[in-house]
């Protein structure tokens, strides 16, 4: 049997190679395999308020085909671009019924032989004098096994004084081949089990009980060449459709052609009465009212247990490292007392868990109103990325002993911290939510994906575990005596200690500077080392505590106007570049986009795509790790996948819709695609042997 590559070169590569026709022959363009031709209908004249048109006429040659407004698996439909004389206005293609066309496993619409695309006039105004001049500039895909684009341009002078009539009935029949809408015709459909489940009411009773075609006119949704069920109940008719595994659009309506046995062409508007599943208000349906349901394959329990698990994992993610120093420090100053290690493990969990329950909140929030968002989305803002930044220097700084966080606090909020340091171990809590939840961790992608698609209650239940799985090794240690006796108690050691952990602090400096050149560019990034160097210098004057009185507020006030100042003159140099393109790929790998996987795929090609962040440090360490390994390198070459890398650093909808699509909230997320099937998810940190199973599967 001949693969896919057999049966459709693909659209991209059609671009790519093919040269584009683009001809001038006045009315009439001719190419190998198509012949085009400008006409024109006007039965009483080109006059206001009298019926006009204008045509595409196409003749294919034998085999070779062009496309409907929905090209379906492949292809792409006809576009029209018109020049006319003010006062005349061309509205969009009237289109005929397409033929249904299966190329192997795919299923298209489109027209052979030959067809004619009809496009209303609209005349305001009489025209000046006795000829109406047509320019049009028209696209087509033509194809049999391979595709061409071609193009022609066109010029008609037609008289608007005489009837025109020429062509009357090759336009009567390509209008009699338009859907009629149906008038009090009522269609709803839901998602139920991964099909489009349609009811429509209203048909005329002549067609109650007679099977019909149907043609949906919004590509991406529906999975074409799947078999369509449907039934009759008096004048209601239930069809499923299964949606595409590729699906790329989530409409509120779909306009939908019926054509029945006896060529009856009816359009009726199908409602999508609730959510798609994976979209952003997933979480709530049309109505408004909460959808209840868990998402397919992930109950809640199971996923409070990914939840749980991947938020222990997450504490061995290099992005946890930093807060991760500064709660070793906590423990080692309250060995052998175990109440306060008991109260202190308590506060950075609360501090963890209500972080990562508000983050959780806002992204809810956020996308109910529309924003395509996923988990790690602060960090997608420079503005937070420059403040952890400057907050992470400040810590830095301050374990170094260059300053102490006292003398810059009031004295009744120093005395507070003296009096409760359990302050100090929830605001740890908060910052760990911070800086870890950018990153991913096997379990939580599949955990938090079908969460953001729940009730907002059960949604953050899900989050809440999250939160519990990171402070878990720390209650771990408080809870048990043994473990708290293994700990060194306090000494002189740990000064020097203290001291050594401000260098995890600079290099989470480094990395978010990092992130930020990324954003904004070096310019952003260089910007924000000369701000940091205004705040390290303010620090550092603090620590030396001039002397009091005048001196000691003018000098305060010259330092913070100083930092201050550093940081509003390079705002504006924060601002997240317009397009990140190409940048971050190299010869290896290339940008990811949803055409792109489409059209390798329909050539049969196997694809990887690397869904990343230049904030996620996991992405970073799998780049240098498993996805640099030569055995894989070698893998991908042999077997001539496509990679493509998606970057989300800065926001992007689409790559935001398309994890949402996935069932994943966040990066990293690896997808493969063998050419054939649903994708393939693999985990968050893939090694070696899962990468070259996937690339050899099936083979």
């Amino acid at each position: 049997m001949r693969g896919l590559r057999d049966f459709l070169l693909p659209v991209g590569v059609a671009l790519a190679l093919a040269p584009a026709a683009a001809i001038s022959a006045g009315h009439v363009v001719q190419t190998e395999q198509v012949r085009a031709e400008l006409v024109a209908q006007a039965a009483e004249g080109f006059q206001p308020g009298k019926s006009a048109w204008l045509g595409l006429k196409l003749e294919h040659i034998p085999h070779w085909h062009t496309y409907w407004k929905n090209a379906g698996d492949s292809g792409l439909p006809t576009t029209l671009s018109w020049t006319l004389p003010d006062g005349v206005t061309a509205g969009d293609i009237d289109w005929p019924v397409p033929a249904k066309l299966p190329i192997g496993p795919l299923l298209n619409y489109g027209y052979e032989g030959t067809v004619l695309l009809p496009v209303p006039l609209t005349l305001t105004q009489p025209i000046a004098g006795d000829t109406l001049k047509v320019k049009l500039r028209a696209d087509w895909l033509v194809c049999e096994v391979e595709c061409i684009p071609q193009s022609g341009e066109f010029e008609l002078d037609v008289s608007t004084r005489q009837p025109l009539t020429n062509h009357a009935d090759e336009f009567e029949h390509a209008l009699a081949q338009r859907p009629l809408d149906v008038r009090g015709a009522d269609a709803t459909a839901r998602v139920v089990d991964g099909a489009l489940s349609m009811e429509i009411r209203g048909l005329p009773a002549t067609r109650r009980g007679h099977a019909a075609e149907l043609f949906p006119e919004l590509p991406g949704v529906v999975d074409n060449p799947a078999t369509v069920t449907q039934e009759w109940s008096g004048d209601l008719l239930r069809a499923s459709w299964p949606l595409s595994t590729q699906r790329s659009d989530s409409p509120a309506n779909l306009p939908m052609v019926l054509v029945f046995d006896d060529r009856t062409l009816l359009r009726v508007n199908v409602r999508i009465a609730g959510p798609w599943p994976g979209d952003a208000a997933g979480a709530v349906a049309a109505s408004g009212a909460e959808v209840t349901a868990p998402a397919p394959g992930l109950g809640f329990i199971t996923a409070l247990i990914f939840a749980l698990l991947g938020g222990v994992i997450l504490n061995l993610m290099p992005c946890v490292f930093p807060v991760l120093s500064l709660k070793i420090l906590a423990l080692t100053q309250h060995a052998g007392e175990t109440r306060a290690r008991w109260t202190s493990a308590l506060a950075y969990t609360g501090g963890v868990v209500i972080s990562f329950v508000a983050l959780a909140g806002l992204l809810i929030a956020a996308r109910a109103a529309g924003e395509q968002l996923g988990w790690g989305f602060q960090l997608q803002s420079p503005g937070i990325v420059v403040a952890l930044a400057g907050l992470f220097t400040l810590i830095g700084l301050n374990l170094a002993g260059v300053f102490e966080f006292g003398s810059f606090l009031p004295s009744n909020v120093a005395s507070l911290r003296a009096r409760d340091p359990t302050l100090d171990s929830f605001l740890t809590g908060v910052l760990a939510a911070a800086v870890a939840s950018p990153c991913t961790a096997p379990f939580m992608g599949a955990a938090l994906g079908a969460a953001l698609t729940w009730p907002v209650a059960q949604s953050l239940a899900v989050f809440a575990a999250l939160g519990l799985g990171v402070a878990a090794p720390y209650l771990l240690v408080s809870a048990v005596p043994a473990i708290g006796r293994l700990l060194p108690r306090p000494g002189r050691w740990m000064q020097t200690f203290k001291v050594a952990l401000s260098f995890p602090m600079f290099a989470t400096v480094i990395w978010l500077t990092w992130v930020l050149g990324q954003q904004t560019g070096i310019d952003g990034a260089a910007a924000l080392l000369l701000a940091l160097l205004a705040l390290a210098l303010a620090a550092w004057w603090w620590g030396q505590r001039p002397e009091n009185g005048l001196k000691r507020v003018l000098s305060t006030a010259a330092i913070v106007m100083l930092a201050v100042g550093a940081f509003a003159w390079a705002s504006p140099l924060w601002q997240p570049a317009a397009s990140r393109g190409a940048e971050n790929v190299g010869e290896l790998w290339q940008p990811w986009s949803p055409r792109q996987v489409e059209e390798l795929r329909a050539t049969g090609r196997k694809v990887f795509v690397d869904f990343t962040a230049a904030w996620c440090v996991t992405c970073q360490y799998n780049k240098r790790t498993t996805l640099a390994n030569s055995e894989v390198l070698q893998a991908f070459e042999t077997h001539n996948v496509a990679l493509l890398r998606a970057d989300w650093t800065n926001r992007d909808a689409v790559i935001a819709a398309e994890l949402a699509r996935l069932g994943r909230s966040g990066v990293p997320v690896y997808v493969f695609y063998d050419g054939a099937g649903a994708p393939r998810l693999l985990s968050e940190l893939p090694s070696v042997d899962e990468i070259l199973t996937a690339v050899t599967r099936n083979e």
